[in-house]
């Protein structure tokens, strides 16, 4: 008599395909399936007890291991609403970070940080779109100066997100071009995909990590 001994494969084959939801309750259906094989099988030749615990044991260690996933996935939520309670204080402040800044008709404050070995440096002044509005040379220091928002002709920029970008020149060539630090307004703190995001005046966004300062708003 040919006894198919499937309950083994079957069982096998759980941990594998169930949710982390019916992890428990297929638990269960193992170890009534487990009994079953047990009734079952050929009494010439029996499974080994050793297969039995086998089973059992990598079964239970499933289990766990989706519990306890679902325990870290539980205390990362935690952290990441108590990370945002704890920076609600920054919404009304000033962050410095390599983000585009808003331009209102105000001057912005720019502190550009070229590269020691250059000869010059430039600064490159683009709109939303990515086009260059201006380019002017700046001295090979970090000292600040404000950007007035006007061309060279006179003509004042349109309000919206303008990003500065310095390039370090040296026997005419670029060795180093970086985006600059703007002070911003932040309004908005946010969680996304657990990271803490910072929405700044004009709708430019920057991950909290990426902030090297902070301020109160400047009159």
């Amino acid at each position: 008599m040919e006894i198919t001994q499937n309950p083994v494969a079957t069982a096998a084959a759980i941990p594998s395909t169930a949710k982390s939801g019916e992890i428990s309750s297929d638990f269960e259906t193992f170890l009534r399936m487990l009994t079953v094989q047990m009734e079952n099988q050929d009494p010439l030749n029996p499974v080994d007890s050793t297969d039995y615990a086998v089973q059992l044991a990598t079964f239970s260690g499933v289990e766990q291991a989706v519990l306890t996933n679902d325990l870290l996935k539980s205390l990362t939520s935690q952290m990441n609403s108590n990370g945002l309670a704890g920076m609600a204080n920054w919404v009304g402040k000033e962050a410095r970070a390599a983000a585009p800044a808003y331009f209102d008709g105000s001057p912005i404050s720019i502190t550009p940080n070229p590269s020691v070995i250059a000869d010059r440096a430039e600064i490159v002044i683009r709109n939303e779109n990515g086009t260059e509005v201006q380019r002017m040379d700046i001295p090979v220091s970090d000292d600040k100066f404000d950007w007035a928002g006007v061309s060279d002709g006179g003509i004042p920029f349109e309000e919206g997100l303008y990003t500065f970008e310095v390039l370090s020149i040296a026997n005419d060539e670029v060795i180093e071009q970086s985006q600059v630090e703007i002070y911003s307004k932040v309004t908005e703190v946010r969680s996304e995909g657990g990271v803490t995001i910072l929405v700044l005046e004009g709708g430019a966004t920057v991950a909290s990590d990426q902030v090297s300062a902070l301020r109160a708003p400047q009159v």
